[in-house]
């Protein structure tokens, strides 16, 4: 039934508790409008899942395995820095490292390149110590730049 079929004599279910005063209670505190707003709120039946789909999205690198004769250029420049990191005339080299890094989360991971100085190479870590504390394992170097 639309407004204006309704006539003014017709009595409607709620017509009787239409112009009653709003009810506040002695006993409860009324809730504060946060806590109300709240009820209102979307439901989320798949909690997580938008966080799911944007780590499965990231873009991953795959480990490129170096041949022969990359090795032995790499092994050459790490004979190169132990050489010079003994000589106590020298000072130590300045180098730029490229290395792979794996990924925590998913397969494959992503190559960085840092700069600066060789502080030591660890032999027993199999690793290259920069001066800024930066620890790179030897197996993950692809390549090292003297500067």
């Amino acid at each position: 039934m639309r407004e204006t079929d309704r006539s003014a004599d017709t009595k409607h279910k709620y017509d009787d508790i239409l112009d009653c005063p709003h009810h506040v209670s002695s006993v409860h505190p009324p809730m504060p409008l946060i806590d109300r707003s709240a009820q209102f709120a979307p439901f989320s039946a798949l909690t997580g899942y938008e966080e799911i789909v944007k780590e499965e999205s990231r873009l991953t690198e795959q480990r490129v395995e170096l041949d022969e004769e990359e090795l032995e250029r790499l092994d050459q420049s790490l004979q190169y820095l132990k050489k010079r990191l003994q000589d106590e005339r020298e000072t130590n080299p300045d180098v730029k490292i490229t290395y792979f890094c794996a990924d925590q989360k998913k397969e494959g991971g992503q190559y960085r390149t840092v700069q600066g100085k060789v502080r030591r190479i660890r032999q027993y870590e199999k690793a290259v110590e920069l001066e800024d504390r930066t620890v790179i394992p030897i197996k993950d170097i692809v390549q090292i730049s003297r500067l």
